[in-house]
């Protein structure tokens, strides 16, 4: 079943090899998001060992919260703020000078529409890419298989459900883009 995760096919989560992958991230977590505010290296190392990549400047505000984290790459100059939530089932990749407002939500898991797969526990996912120089509004939620364009502004609260393009402000639900950035 890992496999078929990893290569974004159907799946069932209760397989021996995702679960160790969901506690080792759980363990992870719990180190990043309980280390000293005053011992910033700490704080990094559990970073860096909870995520796939921590570009040179990034950061992130605990409490911080993932699936696996290995599939979650963050560019450098990145800034993350408090209660995100990555569930990288599928891969996440934020470009360099992004910024994230608190209670954001990057989503990759889909599920199936039809009920009998659903209850069945089948699940898939999407890959979430957030271009250089974004930036994410508070509680601004995108969801599976979508990528948002260089400089790309989303509001808060913004819902994104389909790919935004470079260089535009979107708002709303679903988010759509109501003007250019100047």
């Amino acid at each position: 079943m890992r496999e078929r995760m990893l290569a974004g096919e159907l799946y069932q989560a209760d397989d021996p090899e995702i679960t160790a992958d969901l506690d080792r991230a759980a363990r992870l977590m719990e180190r990043f998001n309980t280390s000293p505010a005053d011992d910033p290296t700490a704080r990094l190392a559990a970073l860096r060992a909870l995520l796939g990549e921590v570009g040179e400047g990034a950061w992130i505000r605990p409490p911080f919260h993932c699936d696996y984290g290995h599939r979650i790459r963050i560019g450098p100059g990145t800034f993350i703020n408090y209660q995100s939530v990555f569930l990288d089932v599928a891969p996440i990749v934020l470009g360099a000078d992004v910024q994230v407002g608190p209670n954001v939500q990057l989503l990759t898991p889909t599920h199936p529409v039809p009920p009998e797969p659903r209850r069945a526990k089948w699940e898939s996912a999407k890959p979430i890419t957030i271009e250089d120089n974004v930036w994410l509004g508070g509680g601004a939620i995108v969801l599976a298989g979508v990528t948002v364009g260089a400089n790309t502004v989303v509001g808060a609260g913004a819902v994104v459900t389909r790919d935004l393009p470079p260089n535009v402000v979107a708002l709303g639900n679903p988010a759509r883009p109501v003007r250019a950035v100047d």
